[in-house]
C-alpha cells in the first residue's frame, strides 16, 4: 500500500515531537535491591547539568508502572526531577511470591529501597529527594517518610486514606468489614499451612467477592488487563488480588501512622476523589507537621488523577513547586 505525500509528513511531524519531547530526559529500564530481590522500575533524567533533585512515585492498589506513575513520572522528569517509579515485589516485573500479594511491609521496604537507589545515583542530589504518593498508595508513602528522614518533603494525591471509616464506606458496613478480614486472615493460614493461594478479583462487574465493588471503577481497570501487541504498554496488570491481601488493606489505620508525620506535606484532593471530602480533612488537620499544604481540586472524580491530562498537569505543577519551596 502507497503511503501518500500527507501521511509521511504527518509521520515526520509526530516522531520529530516524540524526540523533542525524549530529548527533555532519558528513560531507562533499571533494576534495584529490596530485600536482596530484584525490583523493577524505570528511571527518567533530565537532560541538564549537574546533581538533580529526585523523587520516588507509588501508585495504586496493585498498581503497575505504567498505569498513573508513568504519567506523573514523565511530568515530574519535565521538571527537572530524576525520577524513579517501579512495580513492587509481587506485581509486574518484579519477582516475589505468591502473585499479586498487597505486602504493606514489602511496599514500605520497596520505598526506602528506591530512595537509596536514587541517594547513590550520580545524577542525584542526596539532600532533595521527595516522595510522592498516588490513591492507595499515599499510605505507604506516608509510612516510608516518617520513617525515612531522607525523604525532605511529600506530596499525597487522591488518596485512598486506609482506615476503619474508610472500609466502612467502601464495604457498606462494619459487619462487612469484619467479614473480609476474617476471610483474609483465613486465607493466610491456609497459604502458609499448604502454599496454595486463594485470589479474588481486583475490581468486580457484580461480584460480592471482588476488591473494590464499585461498576465504574471495574470499567476503568478491567481496560488494563487487555494483552496482545497492541497492548503492550499496559504491562502486566492483572485483575486478581491475594485473598489476605485485605487484611493489609482494610485492617490498616493510616490515622495513627499521619501521628508520626513531621515531614513537609502537601495533601492533594477533590470533593469525588476517593476516601471522600472529609476524611482527608481531618487526616490533614492530625498531620503534625508544621509545613502542610491542602491543596483542593473541586469536584474532579479519582480517575482524572489516573489519566486526564488537564488534572494530572495541574497536580504536577503543584508538586513540583512543593518540592522545590
Amino acid at each position: 500500500m502507497r503511503l501518500t505525500r500527507g501521511v509521511l509528513l504527518v509521520a515526520f511531524f509526530c516522531a520529530f515531537c516524540f524526540q523533542s519531547v525524549m530529548a527533555q530526559y532519558t528513560f531507562e529500564k533499571i533494576t534495584f535491591l529490596s530485600r536482596g530481590a530484584g525490583v523493577v522500575g524505570n528511571l527518567l533524567v533530565p537532560n541538564t547539568e549537574g546533581r538533580k533533585p529526585a523523587v520516588v512515585i507509588i501508585g495504586p492498589v496493585a498498581y503497575v508502572r505504567e498505569q498513573s506513575p508513568i504519567q506523573y513520572a514523565t511530568r515530574m522528569a519535565k521538571a527537572g526531577y530524576v525520577t524513579l517509579i517501579f512495580d513492587p515485589r509481587y506485581h509486574g516485573e518484579s519477582p516475589g511470591e505468591p502473585r499479586r500479594w498487597e505486602s504493606r511491609q514489602a511496599k514500605v521496604e520497596d520505598l526506602r529501597a528506591a530512595v537509596d537507589y536514587l541517594a547513590a545515583h550520580a545524577s542525584v542530589d542526596a539532600g532533595r529527594i521527595y516522595g510522592l504518593g498516588v490513591c492507595q498508595g499515599v499510605n505507604w508513602m506516608i509510612e516510608a517518610t516518617s520513617q525515612d528522614a531522607r525523604i525532605r518533603r511529600l506530596a499525597i494525591v487522591a488518596g485512598h486514606y486506609l482506615m476503619p471509616e474508610t472500609a466502612r464506606m467502601y464495604l457498606g458496613s462494619p459487619q462487612e468489614v469484619d467479614r473480609r478480614l476474617t476471610r483474609a486472615k483465613t486465607a493466610k493460614v491456609h497459604y502458609e499451612q499448604t502454599g496454595q493461594v486463594d485470589y479474588i478479583p481486583i475490581a468486580g462487574d457484580g461480584d460480592p467477592n471482588a476488591l473494590l465493588l464499585n461498576k465504574p471503577i471495574y470499567e476503568w481497570y478491567i481496560r488494563w488487563a487487555d494483552r496482545g501487541p497492541f497492548w503492550n504498554f499496559h504491562g502486566q496488570w492483572e485483575n486478581r488480588i491475594t485473598a489476605m491481601s485485605e487484611a493489609d488493606i482494610w485492617g490498616y489505620r493510616v490515622d495513627q501512622t499521619v501521628q508520626n508525620l513531621h515531614t513537609p506535606t502537601m495533601m492533594i484532593h477533590a470533593d469525588h476523589a476517593a476516601s471522600g471530602p472529609n476524611i482527608p480533612k481531618k487526616l490533614f488537620e492530625a498531620i503534625p507537621a508544621l509545613d502542610k499544604k491542602l491543596v483542593w481540586l473541586g469536584d474532579q472524580v479519582q480517575f482524572q488523577f489516573y489519566e486526564y491530562p488537564l488534572a494530572i498537569d495541574r497536580v504536577s505543577e503543584q508538586v513540583a513547586g512543593w518540592f522545590n519551596h
